[in-house]
């Protein structure tokens, strides 16, 4: 099996490299870089699919940041992720490539939405504006891979992750979530023996975060299975269970070993008020999150302290 995977260097994509490559499993994974292969070019991506003609590809590519990324450049977010999305689907129709799984967002749900989010709910309501630009690209994606899937020569599915953390997170404050910001701000307060560690917002948005070794495994596994046919149009994986973004820091803290406080900016924005999805669907595909929160955040803390002493 030919397996194809973009965004190879990125967080999700780098978990999905490696849990394809676990043991012997007779796959050939390809994941060239940005260097090696632009997918903003749609010339490029044509060629390269049509010689490579993958079995499987796995789109994890793409532009991603922070709120703070975001806001600063919406216009970048969007038309990148767009004509990343949108090359890399047609490059693969026109290839004949059968299967794909392309790695949506929770973006893409509609803000301030108080029940967990189903599936349906995309496209039902207004989006985060601090983060609408990319949640348009990753719908204008979702929604031509189901219009491809409706011939029912293909399947191009689109799986719908929480937010994501673990080895291989953006850390710095540009493009850094939640996680991995809070990581380094209370690191370095750590370090320099700051009793303090400002919070954007008021710290009670609530946010989704599942371990992305987790949903990586879940995906190699519909690979080697041969199982992206199975699945619906669109499908949620998380974990399931959301917490404040101050429990996040909280939790963080503790595992850090660091005994300072926090100092809420409440000028600076929160985004969506509530980001959790309902993965109940996604369980008959042997779905499942086996990483706990304080594990999960103990092996990110230990990946980023192995890679700040590298530096």
């Amino acid at each position: 099996m030919k397996v194809w995977v973009t965004g190879g260097r990125g967080m999700v994509g780098s978990a999905v490299v490696r849990a394809l490559q676990r043991g012997d499993r007779g796959v050939e994974v390809i994941a060239p870089n940005s260097d090696e292969l632009d997918l903003t070019n749609a010339h490029e991506v044509e060629e390269f699919a049509s010689a490579v003609q993958p079995d499987v590809v796995v789109h994890a590519a793409g532009r991603v940041g922070g709120i703070a990324a975001n806001t600063a450049d919406p216009v970048g977010f969007l038309t990148e992720n767009m004509a990343i999305g949108m090359n890399l689907v047609q490059a693969c129709y026109r290839a004949g490539v059968p299967s794909l799984i392309n790695i949506g967002s929770s973006c893409m749900y509609p803000k301030d939405h108080e029940d967990p989010l189903v599936e349906a709910d995309v496209m039902t309501g207004p989006l985060e504006p601090t983060n609408e630009g990319y949640a348009l690209a990753k719908i204008a994606t979702d929604r031509l891979c189901a219009y491809i899937s409706e011939s029912g020569d293909f399947a191009y599915r689109t799986v719908v992750p929480s937010n994501l953390y673990g080895p291989g997170d953006h850390f710095d404050e540009q493009r850094g979530h939640l996680i991995a910001n809070a990581i380094r701000k209370i690191e370095q307060a750590r370090g320099d023996g700051v009793s303090e560690v400002e919070i954007w917002g008021d710290g009670t948005a609530r946010r989704e975060f599942t371990y992305v070794e987790d949903v990586a495994t879940w995906i190699a596994g519909v690979v080697l299975r041969d199982g992206a046919a199975e699945l619906p149009s669109r499908l949620n994986v998380g974990v399931g269970v959301d917490y404040t973004v101050r429990e996040y820091y909280e939790h963080i803290a503790a595992a850090c070993e660091y005994n300072g406080s926090f100092r809420f900016d409440v000028s600076r924005p929160s985004g969506m008020r509530r980001k959790l999805m309902d993965s109940s669907a996604a369980a008959q595909f042997a779905w499942a999150a086996p990483t706990g929160l304080d594990a999960g955040l103990a092996l990110t803390i230990a990946y980023f302290r192995e890679s700040a002493s590298r530096r």
